[in-house]
């Protein structure tokens, strides 16, 4: 089968045995897959992973149980030993044992096929299509958010980040019933979302580093807030989201990046900040969110290539201002 395999130097679609079925695996024909800022990550070295790349996915199962066969689905990503005193707990994400698709010593779904196991597996409903079905796992990751903190009706919530995942957690934190305010440096992704009811600003050019920029009209001022979410996918973000963040406030890290990023915890405790790091959510509320469209994932899309070409939709994920690129059979 061919599979975009990143082998710690380069990213190329090559031939590899298809995966075979083992006991508690489903194997699964891939129709569909999305590039994320983490696979952008890994080949600049976060996690040292080598193998098939690729971890947001729908298809159909094709061998595993009888149950399971020609249902379409989408896959969790954490691959838990389901015996350890964590995945006791229902927490198999932060399994020690775990392997995670395309990430942690586990081929990824940007290849023919997949191997998932089934308890990992979640059935697509009809009134979802593929190309919303494939969001499933990055719109977990946004709702995940309200798996950890309370948010209350009215609370004011600051997002920076207009990647993918910026544009999904600003509105499910809407949908939450969270004041937000997304800042980013796009305009026209945060278009996307000012259509949606959520309140936009632009990054002042001071703050992202952009020599002799011009001054931009309602650019963000530095106004704080009670949440603050950073989803940048920048390690220089971070120093910025705590000073966004109100005292006895609460900060939700979701950005993953292959450098390190000096931290400077004295305004962590001097403002007695809450600091929340945040991976990957249940599938059920981003599919129920799916099935209803109260998240508009469609917008998202701007690429759409091939599996043949998948190394050169790895590299059109990582151009400025790209949205969701997706890899088709």
């Amino acid at each position: 089968m061919r599979a975009l395999v990143w082998d710690g130097t380069v990213a190329r679609v090559v031939d590899r045995e298809p995966p075979s079925t083992t006991a508690g695996m489903a194997v699964v024909e891939v129709r569909c897959a999305g590039i994320c800022n983490t696979d952008l990550e890994i080949v600049r070295g976060y996690m040292g992973f080598r193998g098939t790349l690729g971890h947001e996915f729908v298809g159909d199962v094709v061998d595993g149980p009888a149950a399971w066969r020609g249902r379409r689905v989408v896959g969790e990503i954490n691959f838990a030993c389901g015996r350890c005193s964590t995945c006791a707990r229902g927490l198999g994400r932060h399994c020690p044992a775990r392997t995670v698709m395309g990430i942690v010593g586990a081929d990824g779904a940007l290849a023919e096929r997949v191997a998932v196991p089934v308890a990992n597996l979640h059935a697509v409903d009809e009134r979802v299509d593929d190309e919303e079905a494939v969001f499933t796992e990055p719109l977990a990751a946004a709702f995940a958010i309200l798996e950890q903190v309370r948010v209350a009706p009215g609370t004011s919530a600051l997002v920076f980040g207009d990647g993918k995942l910026g544009l999904l957690i600003a509105q499910v934190l809407q949908q939450a019933g969270a004041r937000v305010l997304a800042v980013g440096k796009h305009e026209e992704k945060l278009a996307l979302l000012r259509a949606r009811g959520v309140a936009t600003e632009l990054l002042r050019p001071e703050l992202t580093g952009e020599a002799g920029a011009a001054p931009r009209q309602g650019a963000w001022a530095g106004e704080q807030a009670e949440l603050v979410v950073e989803a940048t996918g920048t390690a220089e973000g971070f120093a910025r989201a705590v000073r966004a963040t109100r005292p006895r406030g609460t900060l939700v890290l979701k950005s993953t990046v292959a450098g390190l990023s000096s931290v400077h915890l004295a305004e962590l405790v001097v403002h007695e900040i809450t600091v929340v790091g945040s991976r990957c959510g249940l599938f059920e509320p981003a599919l129920r969110a799916l099935e209803a469209r109260s998240i508009d994932v469609r917008s998202l899309v701007s690429t759409r290539l091939p599996l043949e070409r998948a190394a050169e939709a790895l590299e059109a994920a990582a151009a400025p201002g790209a949205l969701k690129v997706l890899v088709t059979r």
